[in-house]
C-alpha cells in the first residue's frame, strides 16, 4: 500500500540522522552557497570525495545581510521543523549557535494575535532553546559547520550555466562559473566528473577575471534561489522547462532593529496577523528577540498597502495597526541603523516532478524549486527538508550516470505541497488575488476558519494547527474529523478544552 503524503512528510521530517551513507560520486557542485545550498553541501558531503559550493558573495559571514539576498535584513523565521533538521546533522548545532550569541532563555511564550485577539499558545516545553535569531546569523552558523568538513569548499563567483554531455539527450555533467574579482582563487583539480565530460576547473583558471572556469561534477545542484536560471539552461539544451505556478501576493515588508530593553517592553516574540474581511485590511507584523540583546521587528501590508521607510511612518503604523507592544518598542525603543524595506511580488513554483525528460546530473532545491509568501517563515525550514529529501534518495543508491533525479524531485514535491497548501490557502482571500481558488474552496475556508477560531481558546487545537504551521506535521492533519467535531463544539458552545 503506497504511503499517504502526511507518512511521507513525516519520513522526511525525521530528527535521525542516516544510518549508514555510501559514496557514490567524485565530485558534487553545489551553485548557490545560501541555506539550500549549504543544507546541500552537507548531504552531499556523505555521498561524494569532494564538494564545490560557487557562491557569487564572497563576503565575511559575521559583516550582516549579503548582497545576494535582498531581504535579508528583513524578520525570518527559522520553524521547529527546520531546527529538528539542523540538529538532526549537527547533534550540537542548537548548542553551538548559542554560544556563539543565540538568546538562549529557552522561553516558549509567544504571543499571537488573529484579529487583536490573543490566541491561547500552551506548549509543551521545548527539549532544546528555541532558536529565534536574525537570518544573517543564522547562515553564518550553517556555513562555518558545512566548510568545517574537509570535503567542502566555496569558491566565489557568479554561476554561468551547465556543462550538457556530447550528443542529443547529454545529462548534466558540470557546471560554469565566473570567479569574482576578490576572493578564493579558482584552483586546478583533477577531473572530477564522471567519464567523457566536459573541462575541468583548470579549463579557464588563468584566462583572466572575466574568464568561466568549468566545474565537472556527478551531480549539480541549483540552489541559486527565485530568480534561478536552471529553465532557461535546459531549455537551450533541448530538455522541457518545468511548469512554473505563480500567485501574486504583492507582499509589502519593512523591518527594524531595536536594542532590547525591558523598561519598553518585556516582550520575546509577538505576531499579529489581520485577516482580510469588509471592514478589516489583511496585516501582518512580527517581533523577535534576536542575538546582541536586540529585538527585529516588521510590518508588512498587501498590494497598494506599503509600508515605508520614513521612521515616524513606521512607528504611526505599529501604533495605529497592531498590538501594544508594537507601539512601544517603535516609539520609545532604539532604533538601530534605518527601516529597511522589501517587496515580493508573488510567491511561485517549478514542478520538476512533473517534466517528462529530466536530465541526469541536476537537481534543484529551495527557492529554485518553490518560493512562498514569506510572512510564513517557510523558506529557510523548507531548505532543510529538501536536505532530507536529497539524503532519501541519494541512500536508495541511484546510478547518477543513468538516472534521472526523479526519485529526489517525487519527494521534493510532498514538502512544496505541505507549504503551498498552507500559505497559498491562506492568501487566497487576499481581495487582490481573484483566481486561483481550488475546487471545494468555500468549504475548505469555512472548516479552516472554524479551526482557527477554536484554536483561540483551545490548546488542543492550538497545538495542532502550531504543528502544521511550524512544519512538524503535514497540513492533512487538519483535516481530522474528530478535529473539526471539536472545533464546532467550540463554536456553538463556547469554552476552552485544556
Amino acid at each position: 500500500m503506497a504511503a499517504t503524503a502526511a507518512q511521507r512528510f513525516a519520513e522526511i521530517n525525521t530528527p535521525h540522522p542516516p544510518a549508514e551513507t555510501k559514496v557514490l560520486m567524485r565530485r558534487a557542485v553545489v551553485l548557490g552557497g545560501s541555506m539550500a545550498g549549504l543544507m546541500a553541501a552537507r548531504v552531499l558531503a556523505d555521498h561524494a570525495d569532494e564538494v564545490v559550493i560557487v557562491e557569487r558573495d564572497d563576503t565575511d559571514v559575521n559583516a550582516g545581510p549579503r548582497p545576494g539576498v535582498p531581504q535579508g535584513s528583513q524578520v525570518h523565521a527559522l520553524l521547529p521543523a527546520g531546527q529538528v533538521q539542523l540538529d538532526r546533522w549537527w547533534p550540537d548545532f542548537t548548542e553551538r549557535a548559542i554560544a556563539a550569541g543565540a538568546p538562549d532563555e529557552g522561553r516558549t511564550d509567544a504571543k499571537i494575535f488573529i484579529n487583536d485577539e490573543l490566541r491561547v499558545t500552551t506548549e509543551p516545553p521545548p527539549e532544546k532553546p528555541i532558536l529565534i535569531t536574525t537570518r544573517p546569523f543564522l547562515e553564518a552558523q550553517v556555513r562555518r559547520r558545512v566548510l568545517e568538513n574537509p570535503k567542502v569548499r566555496m569558491v566565489y563567483g557568479r554561476a554561468d550555466g551547465l556543462l550538457f554531455a556530447p550528443g542529443e539527450g547529454g545529462g548534466v555533467v558540470g557546471a560554469r562559473y565566473v570567479p569574482a574579482a576578490t576572493g578564493t582563487p579558482a584552483t586546478a583539480a583533477d577531473d572530477g566528473g564522471r567519464q567523457g565530460a566536459v573541462g575541468t576547473d583548470a579549463a579557464n583558471a588563468d584566462g583572466g577575471q572575466d574568464a568561466a572556469v568549468e566545474l565537472t561534477a556527478d551531480l549539480v545542484v541549483d540552489a541559486m534561489g527565485r530568480a534561478s536560471s536552471l529553465n532557461d539552461w535546459l531549455e537551450a539544451h533541448g530538455w522541457p522547462r518545468a511548469p512554473m505556478q505563480r500567485m501574486p501576493i504583492k507582499l509589502n515588508y519593512a523591518s527594524a532593529l531595536f536594542e532590547r530593553d525591558p523598561a519598553v517592553s518585556d516582550t520575546w516574540i509577538a505576531i499579529s496577523q489581520t485577516t482580510p474581511a469588509k471592514d478589516r485590511v489583511a496585516r501582518i507584523g512580527g517581533i523577535n528577540s534576536v542575538e546582541g540583546d536586540r529585538w527585529i521587528m516588521l510590518v508588512a501590508g498587501y498590494d497598494a498597502d506599503r509600508p515605508s521607510r520614513d521612521v515616524e511612518e513606521f512607528a504611526k503604523r505599529c501604533r495605529q495597526y497592531f498590538p501594544t507592544m508594537f507601539g512601544d518598542i517603535a516609539e520609545r525603543g532604539k532604533m538601530i541603523g534605518n527601516v529597511i524595506t522589501y517587496h515580493q511580488a508573488d510567491s511561485r513554483r517549478r514542478d520538476f516532478d512533473q517534466v517528462d525528460r529530466l536530465p541526469t546530473g541536476i537537481v534543484a532545491a529551495g527557492d529554485a524549486v518553490a518560493s512562498f509568501n514569506p510572512v510564513y517563515g517557510q523558506g529557510m525550514t523548507s531548505a532543510t527538508l529538501h536536505a532530507s529529501c536529497l539524503s532519501e534518495w541519494l541512500r536508495t543508491g541511484p546510478d547518477l550516470a543513468t538516472e534521472p533525479a526523479r526519485g529526489y524531485f517525487e519527494r521534493v514535491r510532498v514538502v512544496v505541497d505541505a507549504a503551498w497548501q498552507v500559505s497559498t490557502f491562506a492568501d487566497l482571500g487576499l481581495p487582490h488575488i481573484t483566481s486561483g481558488q481550488p475546487r471545494g474552496y468555500k468549504v475548505i475556508k469555512w472548516a479552516s476558519e472554524v479551526i482557527l477560531k477554536a484554536s483561540m481558546t483551545d490548546s488542543v487545537t492550538s497545538q495542532k494547527l502550531n504543528r502544521v504551521t511550524t512544519m512538524l506535521d503535514h497540513p492533512n492533519a487538519l483535516a481530522s474529523p474528530g478535529l473539526l467535531l471539536r472545533a464546532l463544539r467550540l463554536k456553538w458552545f463556547g469554552g476552552a478544552r485544556a
